[in-house]
């Protein structure tokens, strides 16, 4: 069977078990080669519109590789960081008492062991919230537990934003979604985009109804409504745009002519930094992970989920990536162990089909 009618049959069969109304799964090969297909409605309404290719998805923390660890890589390719650079040395203000022992390997490997969660601060402000992360103490000492949470990504935006001298969305743009025609991709959908070719997240009555064209989460979007990107959240994008990104890491970093990444940077996002924890990550991504990514990804398959459905997932040494937005969250969230079992056996489902047949 066709590699086609085995993704749009395990599809199908997702929105007719309620995991998601909408969903767009992407291929790219590192030639070029390329498949976008799209199935399914905006909604479980019968009047809703149908997804198309291009339909915009909050990617949720896919936000947190794209752009945000990617634009630490680009800084330490072009020496302007060193993974053993010390955090304080950058953002002073963060002053917890670890503070001296944060290094900006452990931001990018997520090995900062926060002690709560931004979602319980959604009713405080902007600036209360990045208070918090900037006192917050760790349980355990930095570089001890791998924990992929919004507070790390948020700080690495700041370091971001601090070195650059420019917003972590500008510098998104700048480095990456211009250059890579990424022409769908924003933090801020609305302003660019009629509210309709955005796809709703949830319902949920905190919002006011459907979340469509604001960024899901809760404590970004308070952060988001200040007028601020953050590290953590907040991109929208399409499947074809993030091919496009896909394309140019299979392609070692470079695409059409221009190179984003050098070798050495590329091999540091597919290789594991956390042995020494008995843990899988590479810098800025996380890696090899079975319980989404399939029985057929290697220990340098590399890749980032999103909260709302989403995934990305690449590997270069099978010249193979993939992506799969989808708004698994709406109409209303499930519990999140359960949410999370039921996405991640789609994820694992269209993975083994993608990379069983490549």
């Amino acid at each position: 069977m066709a590699i086609e009618k085995l993704i749009e049959g395990r599809v199908s069969r997702a929105i007719s078990e309620r995991v998601f109304p909408a969903c767009v799964v992407g291929i790219i090969k590192k030639s070029g080669q390329r498949l976008v297909l799209p199935a399914g409605n905006f909604t479980y309404e019968n009047d809703s519109p149908a997804v198309t290719a291009d339909s915009i998805f909050d990617v949720a923390s896919i936000t947190k590789a794209i752009p945000t660890s990617s634009l630490a890589l680009k800084l330490i390719d072009e020496g302007k960081l060193t993974p053993e650079d010390k955090l304080i040395d950058f953002i002073p203000e963060f002053r917890n008492r670890d503070r001296g022992e944060v290094l900006i390997r452990h931001l990018l490997t997520y090995t900062l062991d926060w002690d709560f969660y931004l979602s319980s601060f959604k009713d405080e402000s902007a600036d209360k919230i990045l208070e918090r992360i900037l006192t917050a103490d760790f349980r355990t000492k930095p570089g001890k537990k791998l924990d992929y949470i919004n507070s790390t990504s948020i700080l690495l935006g700041l370091l971001v934003e601090r070195v650059l001298g420019e917003t972590l969305d500008t510098l998104g743009n700048k480095y990456f979604f211009e250059p890579l025609k990424m022409d769908r991709t924003t933090f801020w959908p609305l302003k660019k985009f009629d509210k309709k070719e955005t796809v709703p997240a949830e319902n949920e009555d905190w919002r006011g109804g459907d979340i469509q064209g604001e960024v899901h989460d809760e404590s970004t979007f308070v952060f988001m409504k200040a007028g601020r990107a953050v590290g953590s959240a907040g991109l929208f994008s399409t499947v074809p745009d993030l091919l496009n990104f896909l394309e140019m890491l299979l392609n070692k970093g470079e695409l059409n002519g221009k190179r984003y990444f050098s070798h050495e940077i590329i091999n540091s996002m597919r290789t594991n930094q956390l042995e020494y924890l008995g843990e899988y990550a590479g810098l800025g991504w996380e890696l090899y992970q079975p319980r989404y990514m399939g029985q057929y990804c290697t220990e340098e398959t590399f890749g980032k989920t999103g909260f709302t459905g989403c995934v990305v997932m690449c590997d270069i040494s099978k010249g193979v990536g993939m992506v799969m937005l989808s708004n698994a969250t709406y109409p209303k969230r499930k519990s999140r162990q359960e949410h999370i079992t039921t996405i991640n056996a789609v994820r694992r489902d269209i993975a083994d089909i993608i990379f069983a047949n490549s």
